[in-house]
């Protein structure tokens, strides 16, 4: 029942799925829009039972942080390949990619605190400088 419930609060905000062929669409609207990308790479929820809460708290994240966070659930056939490609060692985890660099992984079920602390310093990070030439 956890489960299907967190599948439809996704589901219902309009997280969109991404997998190797779709990511880096979803990675340049986000940047193009200012925001920061947020993947969530969930695992098996019956061997991972915290993606569950993960899934509950990614959508008031996103609210919480009012269009500067764009979220995107991975695939499970892709979380292996996009977990390599964006760090991924343990399920389940939040991605935090902007400018094509992952700026943060945040693992497992936190306290929201933790959340709020650590997505406000990447928003409030200042922009990365162009390499000089």
């Amino acid at each position: 029942m956890k489960l299907q419930q967190g599948r439809q609060d996704l589901a219902r905000r309009g997280l969109p799925k991404v997998d190797a062929a779709t990511v880096d669409r979803f990675l340049n609207t986000t940047d193009e829009a200012r925001a920061i990308a947020v993947l969530l790479s969930a695992g098996d929820p019956a061997r991972f039972p915290e993606a569950i809460d993960v899934a509950v708290v990614l959508p008031e994240l996103i609210e919480a942080f009012k269009g500067r966070l764009r979220a995107a659930v991975i695939a499970r056939g892709a979380e292996s390949e996009l977990g390599h490609r964006f760090g991924v060692r343990v399920q389940p985890t939040l991605i935090f990619v902007a400018n094509g660099e992952t700026l943060e992984l945040i693992a497992k079920i936190q306290d929201w605190s933790i959340y709020v602390d650590r997505i406000t310093k990447l928003i409030d990070r200042p922009p990365a400088r162009a390499p000089l030439s």
